[in-house]
């Protein structure tokens, strides 16, 4: 231990008693997240309240130790991973959070895991719309930090379009206020949207305002089976789109996810009709009868095209159809032991293009690459599977990705839609960006945090420079 941090380390124990852990299973436990590599810090700081925030960072900024900031530790690109140990300043305890009926706002401290703000919402006749996939767990810091999305963003948006106002503490520990929790502010530079997304680069969310929306009364989900990606994507997807549909969820699976998902369920989607490429489809509404009839129209707009479909008679009938979709991830390790999940984003009509490009990228590579996501708004999750104790598929899966980015940029793509750069995605970084767009962020970070401790190694330098040097990439558990 250096004498800096043996320094800061005894000004922690000092000003934030009962809040500093050293064993090595609290260390641990804080030195990775979903991307399943690990870097232990020196020290976790888990704070009791958001004043303790900014203590921590005064003291990390004086001597000039790296802070990682950390909700639930879903990030799926490394952001939560620190990799200059230092310390991993831990927000889950910020639990509080309340609701106005009145303003319609939701007061809500970075440690609250999403769907907990979403059932109290809905207790109220009130809707927060982002819903990524780890919503039971992750936590609406995280989700503020990567700029979280979900399945119905092509109706209601991300993260960022709820976000009202922020409150934290900067690099030295001072705290700022962006915004107010009102519904118009115009004073100043607008701080609060360059947060949203920074991944914890530029200072620490403890709280949120965030805008919340009139409960939607009644919801219709469908789920509608094509001959192949590309009916699925230009006679399906488009044609909705073109014909003013604005489902809240439009959600896509290629043959090969379809295929794992039958596998593991023992039995086919369709009945004879096996390996079908899907859409999911919901529609919203106050009015029963106008979103039943906006149903109606929408399969008979779809049916020429399409093999066969099924609208849920209830909610248990959604679940299940919705159970297919959350069946593909695991399923597909029937294909792999490990996966790359690429969350790129490509214009809507380039999207059957881009599947073009995957099947082709599989039989270049020889590996399985499902694609699912949502189609609505161009954001799909394409997968590379191999096998990690296989080092021809570990240079193919490498090889593949880095074409995968090259064709999604030459789209007009963008490399990520919802998980953000972290570590995964670093080594692409100079693929979507100018050196004069990234020299502008990194202005910017120096801007905000001189010493550079706030979350360092990410998003600007290569992620091979980690993965050679300083992480555990063989963690025990599969990659999952």
């Amino acid at each position: 231990m250096n004498a800096d941090l043996e320094s800061a380390m005894q000004c922690l124990q000092a000003e934030l008693p009962g809040r500093i852990l050293l064993d090595e299973d609290s260390r641990f436990a804080a030195s990775y997240d979903n991307l399943r590599i690990s870097r232990m810090p020196d020290v976790v700081v888990r704070v009791h309240e958001a004043a303790d925030v900014g203590r921590c960072l005064a003291i990390a900024h004086q001597y000039g130790i790296s802070v990682t900031t950390r909700g639930a530790g879903s990030s799926a690109t490394g952001s939560a991973v620190p990799v200059y140990a230092g310390i991993v300043l831990d927000l889950s305890a910020l639990g509080d959070f309340s609701i106005d009926v009145t303003t319609r706002m939701a007061s809500v401290e970075a440690g609250v895991v999403t769907a907990d703000l979403q059932a109290a919402a809905e207790a109220k006749g009130l809707f927060y719309p982002p819903d990524p996939s780890s919503k039971s767990y992750s936590t609406i810091g995280g989700n503020i930090a990567c700029n979280a999305g979900g399945m119905r963003c092509l109706k209601y948006g991300v993260t960022r379009d709820y976000v009202v106002a922020l409150e934290g503490f900067l690099a030295d520990g001072s705290p700022f206020r962006w915004g107010l929790p009102l519904r118009k502010y115009a004073s100043g530079f607008n701080m609060r949207d360059l947060f949203i997304g920074s991944e914890g680069m530029l200072g620490v969310v403890t709280k949120a305002y965030l805008r919340l929306l009139s409960l939607p009364a009644v919801r219709w989900t469908a789920m509608v089976a094509f001959a192949d990606e590309e009916t699925a994507l230009e006679t399906g997807v488009l044609r909705l789109l073109k014909a003013g549909f604005a489902p809240s969820i439009l959600e896509f699976l290629d043959r090969q996810s379809v295929v794992c998902a039958e596998m593991r369920k023992g039995q086919p989607v369709f009945p004879g009709q096996p390996g079908s490429t899907l859409l999911l489809i919901e529609l919203d509404g106050m009015d029963a009868q106008k979103v039943a009839q906006r149903g109606r129209d929408l399969i008979t707009l779809l049916q020429p095209s399409s093999r066969s479909y099924h609208v849920a008679a209830n909610a248990s009938e959604a679940e299940s159809i919705w159970q297919v979709r959350r069946t593909c991830s695991q399923s597909m390790f029937a294909l792999g032991d490990t996966k790359l999940n690429e969350d790129v984003v490509v214009p809507l009509d380039k999207q059957s293009e881009l599947l073009r490009k995957t099947l082709q990228l599989r039989e270049d590579i020889g590996l399985a690459t499902p694609t699912f996501g949502h189609a609505g708004d161009g954001n799909l999750h394409v997968h590379i599977m191999y096998n990690r104790n296989d080092a021809d598929h570990v240079a193919k899966a490498k090889l593949g990705i880095r074409q995968l980015m090259q064709s999604v940029v030459a789209l007009g793509g963008v490399i990520t839609g919802e998980h953000g750069i972290g570590l995964a995605k670093s080594s692409y970084f100079d693929l979507q960006h100018s050196p004069a767009e990234i020299a502008s962020m990194q202005a910017v970070k120096k801007a905000l945090d001189p010493k550079g401790i706030l979350n360092p190694g990410k998003m600007f330098i290569p992620f091979e420079v980690w993965n050679e040097a300083t992480l555990n990439v063989s963690m025990p558990w599969d990659h999952r």
